[in-house]
């Protein structure tokens, strides 16, 4: 089976995306498994498939590349601008996702502008926090987070009896100033460290304003900058969250399976 695809990468968050509006495509786990095989196959962090919708501009399937799913806000962004390529969308859209419909907005060069769906609770663990922006989230602030341990440290959390059976996503935070941040997550479902992950930004830049930081919070990764909005609510809570950042096209190709 010969199959059309397009890679791209959100501030170094890497993605193989299919156009299956037609539905001629579906993967087992083992084959989603080959395709993200950075030796043996594309590469990547995560496979989408872009589908129709019967009422929305068109649904988001996300695998990462473990074959399981969750919500992705980085490629959640490269599906944006692949589905404008496709002549699915202008500059504003509604698309299904993992955790339902989301709204975006493709900005100038390539910047997407995504709305998140409002966090209702963050839960306190001692110094950290838990977060649940569509993906779930333990945040950690150390002091030098360019030295941090992650895949070590981020492994032992992910694999912990606290978060089992599910496991969760581990980020680790440095308070720059200038209301700015560093975050460095390991990513379940990736069982690594990743350039850049995008509810881990959101949930990592909510965390930041119990440390006195207003939105929109600067947010620094391994694979570039990104930005995060948001309303502060009562108790806890936030709505208006928008995570925005570039996303562009590498390459397209031909994979055979």
């Amino acid at each position: 089976m010969k199959i059309n695809f397009s890679k791209y990468q959100a501030t170094g968050n890497d993605f193989v995306l299919i156009d299956n509006r037609v539905h001629q495509y579906s993967f087992t786990q083992d084959q989603i498994k080959q395709i993200c095989d950075r030796r043996f196959g594309v590469g990547a962090d995560g496979l989408m498939l872009i589908e129709k919708h019967p009422t929305l501009d068109f649904n988001l399937v996300y695998y990462n590349s473990d074959g399981s799913q969750s919500l992705c806000g980085n490629g959640s962004r490269a599906a944006v601008i692949m589905a404008a390529t496709l002549g699915l969308l202008k500059e504003k859209t509604v698309f299904n996702a993992y955790d339902g419909p989301h709204e975006a907005e493709v900005l100038k060069s390539g910047v997407v502008r995504l709305k998140m769906n409002p966090v209702a609770s963050v839960k306190k663990l001692g110094e950290s926090y838990f977060i649940n922006t569509g993906s779930p989230h333990y945040l950690q602030v150390v002091g030098d987070v360019q030295n941090f341990p992650v895949v070590a440290e981020g492994r032992k959390i992910r694999y912990s009896d606290t978060f089992k059976p599910g496991g969760t996503n581990v980020n680790f935070i440095q308070l720059l100033g200038d209301n700015s941040i560093f975050v460095r997550t390991y990513e379940r479902g990736v069982e690594d460290e990743t350039y850049s992950c995008g509810t881990g930004v959101t949930a990592a830049a909510l965390a930041a304003s119990f440390h006195g930081y207003t939105s929109p919070v600067k947010v620094k990764v391994k694979g570039g900058e990104l930005a995060v909005e948001f309303k502060a609510g009562q108790a806890d809570t936030f709505d208006e969250i928008f995570l925005i950042g570039p996303a562009k096209m590498v390459f397209e190709g031909i994979l055979e399976l």
